[in-house]
């Protein structure tokens, strides 16, 4: 298998505080804006990207909550076998006529934040919806879903896989590789 890396883990963590300062930017006390992390992965990204905009606003709270949007999506029956949805972490937190960041590691087809967005409606009715994403994996959209924050653009072709790893998941390093399988 083919790896190329995409974020080395110096990267990773620069395009995390710039993405941290765009928020700030665009947010500035976080007092009506709450950050939802999408499972599997993102809640990984969203859990560091709130630690570190707590660290940069210090004595700021930022709202975050977890959601799981495996139930949502348009093609879970398709799976070949049984799927198990992760738990969802929304205890003391509210939605509703608040700024939501939704924040997932990478966009591809765009039906995971579609079921994202689906999931996230059950929990009340935001008055605006975000997107920041690490990876935004351009020209394979099914749903026109497209971020409003990016960590990177990427070129990608169908056979290609986009994996991140972080410490938090479980993996030894933090990176993004692009993968292939070599036939």
């Amino acid at each position: 298998m083919k790896r190329k890396v995409l974020l080395s883990q110096k990267q990773l963590e620069l395009t995390l505080d710039r993405l941290c300062h765009q928020l700030i930017e665009n947010h500035d006390n976080f007092k009506d804006t709450v950050i939802i992390g999408l499972q599997p992965r993102g809640i990984y990204l969203a859990r560091r990207m709130q630690k570190k905009l707590s660290a940069l606003l210090k004595g700021v709270k930022i709202a975050y909550g977890e959601i799981d949007p495996t139930f949502y999506r348009d093609d879970f029956r398709t799976k070949g076998h049984p799927i198990s949805p992760s738990s969802m972490n929304m205890d003391n937190v509210t939605v509703e006529n608040k700024n939501v960041i939704l924040v997932d590691d990478v966009l591809f087809s765009g039906r995971t934040i579609r079921a994202g967005l689906d999931a996230l409606l059950d929990f009340g009715r935001p008055k605006k919806v975000e997107l920041l994403v690490l990876i935004d994996r351009r020209f394979s959209r099914h749903l026109p879903i497209q971020p409003d924050y990016v960590g990177k653009r990427v070129d990608t072709i169908v056979s290609q896989n986009v994996k991140t790893d972080l410490k938090e998941a479980g993996d030894k390093s933090d990176g993004v590789w692009l993968t292939e399988s070599e036939k």
